[in-house]
């Protein structure tokens, strides 16, 4: 499995490294790891609907 940090996938996805991070820590991105300060996410991880907007 391939994995990218959150820069990576921030402009991948259009939103903040620290969002990313944030949504590492509270568990919404599925298999994410830890390696010491770095998050590393699943290359093809999807990113989790934003809880923030009414649909």
């Amino acid at each position: 499995m391939n994995y990218v940090t959150t820069i990576e996938l921030s402009e991948k996805w259009g939103i903040s490294a620290r969002r990313i991070a944030l949504l590492c820590e509270q568990g919404r991105i599925v298999g994410v790891v830890k390696k010491g300060k770095t998050w590393l996410i699943p290359e093809d991880a999807e990113k989790p609907a934003d809880k923030r907007k009414v649909m």
